[in-house]
């Protein structure tokens, strides 16, 4: 197969299947196979289950490295070219077929899409406030990301030296080297990606908000204890 979709997962039986029937349906539109690779990281639900029950490809990482676990999930596609995505995030049912698109023009190198929360608060706004000035003016999108895997494998795939905002950084790694060979990075525009507020109802809308320098620890890359507090031990506390 030609495109291969990666989603790392854990403990994601309540929203796996949405996100699959989402791929599922943007395979459809777009008219050619397209390879599921869903890789479990320290499951003790249904999520290998499920993800076996809608024909994807499965492998096991128990890491508390999301860039680890990507490249995991990459390692193992057989495609060419590479979408990923979170289990808890769903795409349009155009987006695979835009993304090819444009990798095929020979335009791009790579690039993520639009991003819409399933819900929205006065709270989610200021939290994502307080995000902004830190992935502002750098010209990348992320939630999804799509390109070349021979790319990816040039540029080393994702930095696992980092414990947060892996996603960042190789979106701006993959910018500077296309910027070399004179393709850009670029927005799925005509498409977008939803994604829950897991985080926002877990901690509150308000949360980040209200906790700035947790915001800027995470953003740092390297501090292990914001990065277990915000994703790794709060996604351990889910059945």
């Amino acid at each position: 197969m030609n495109v291969s979709v990666v989603i790392p997962a854990h403990n994601e039986e309540h929203f796996l299947p949405r996100c699959l029937d989402s791929v599922h349906k943007a395979s459809d539109v777009f008219g050619e196979g397209v390879e599921i690779i869903v890789v479990c990281n320290r499951c003790s639900d249904q999520t290998e289950l499920i993800a076996r029950s809608y024909g994807c490809g499965t492998l096991a990482d128990d890491s508390r490295c999301l860039a680890r676990i990507r490249n995991r999930g990459v390692a193992r596609a057989s495609g060419e070219i590479i979408i990923t995505m979170d289990a808890d995030s769903w795409m349009t049912p155009g987006l695979i077929r835009e993304v090819v698109e444009k990798l095929r023009s020979g335009r791009y190198v790579g690039g993520g899409a639009w991003i819409y929360p399933e819900r929205i608060s006065l709270g989610i706004v200021c939290s994502l406030l307080v995000v902004a000035p830190f992935v502002a003016f750098r010209g990348v999108s992320a939630g999804l990301f799509w390109f070349r895997k021979r790319d990816f494998d040039i540029i080393g795939g994702f930095d696992e030296s980092l414990v947060s905002v892996e996603d960042l950084d190789f979106a701006l790694r993959l910018k500077a080297f296309g910027k070399k060979s004179g393709r850009r990075y670029g927005t799925a525009r005509r498409n977008h990606i939803w994604t829950s507020c897991r985080k926002f109802d877990r901690f509150g809308d308000w949360y980040l908000a209200r906790n700035p320098r947790l915001v800027a620890a995470i953003f740092s890359g390297r501090n292990r204890s914001a990065a277990d507090h915000f994703y790794y031990d709060d996604r351990d506390t889910k059945a």
